[in-house]
């Protein structure tokens, strides 16, 4: 036997689109006569819009527990039904407290979810450009090494080491560092092409050990040079080199 549903507690899947053909027509032609669902259906239509307009964060981590609990226990009433004695109903707006609670959350849920799923997505992508990027740097630095006509220079700056190398068929240098001091935050280490006294941006070290592929041709450069700087670099030399190396 099929037990027809009470009416009055289908307003939300009705706002929700998750009605079958049948009931949605039953319910339509209630709704009609029948302004407290009709008011409802407002408030939920109203909500879903802003839910679906909203920035999707990262929900607290027991909302979601939270609210599957609550919703296994908490049953829709109809609105004007099983009002307590000398309490007003409103339109069965205190008794679906509960229920509207329910199904909101549920929405914001399935949204927040979505929106981890996305954000995970993202980072997985930006992982695995960023590797590509890293793969791409250490072939064409490979290259450079192994280039026949590659050659080096080396100085240091106190505990520091570091090595240019370049080549001119490539038109292309690099440079490797090793133990070199640390910055305070919001310093960077800089390395410039030296255009014959003319010092052109190449990149910034990312540590104070590894190597870099510096930005740009060598474009008849004599060499480089080496600066501290804001983090973000600058267009220019802001102060003293604490290294300089020559492609002579």
């Amino acid at each position: 036997m099929t037990i027809a549903p009470d009416l009055h507690t289908l307003t939300g899947a009705y706002a929700a689109h998750a009605l079958p053909a049948p009931e949605r027509e039953a319910f339509e032609r209630h709704l009609a006569q029948c302004p407290a669902c009709a008011r409802e259906v407002d408030e939920f239509t109203a909500t879903l819009a802003r839910l679906g307009a909203a920035e999707v964060v990262t929900p607290p981590a027991a909302l979601k527990a939270r609210v599957m609990a609550e919703i296994g226990s908490v049953r829709q009433l109809p609105p004007d039904s099983a009002a307590p004695a000398g309490r007003p109903g409103r339109g069965g707006t205190v008794r679906r407290q509960w229920p509207r609670f329910a199904l909101a959350a549920s929405v914001v849920i399935a949204a927040a979810l979505g929106g981890v799923a996305v954000q995970q997505h993202d980072q997985a992508e930006q992982a695995r450009a960023e590797t590509a990027r890293l793969a791409q740097q250490q072939a064409s630095f490979g290259a450079l090494l192994t280039a026949p006509d590659a050659r080096t220079a080396t100085a240091t700056a106190g505990s520091g080491v570091g090595t240019v190398v370049w080549s001119e068929s490539k038109g292309q240098a690099g440079f490797l560092a090793a133990g070199m001091p640390p910055l305070p935050t919001g310093k960077a280490y800089e390395l410039w092409f030296n255009d014959h006294g003319t010092m052109r941006p190449a990149g910034l070290l990312p540590k104070s050990d590894g190597s870099l592929l510096l930005d740009g041709p060598l474009d008849g450069a004599v060499g480089i040079g080496l600066t501290v700087e804001p983090a973000g670099g600058s267009p220019h030399p802001t102060g003293a080199p604490v290294m300089l190396l020559s492609f002579a």
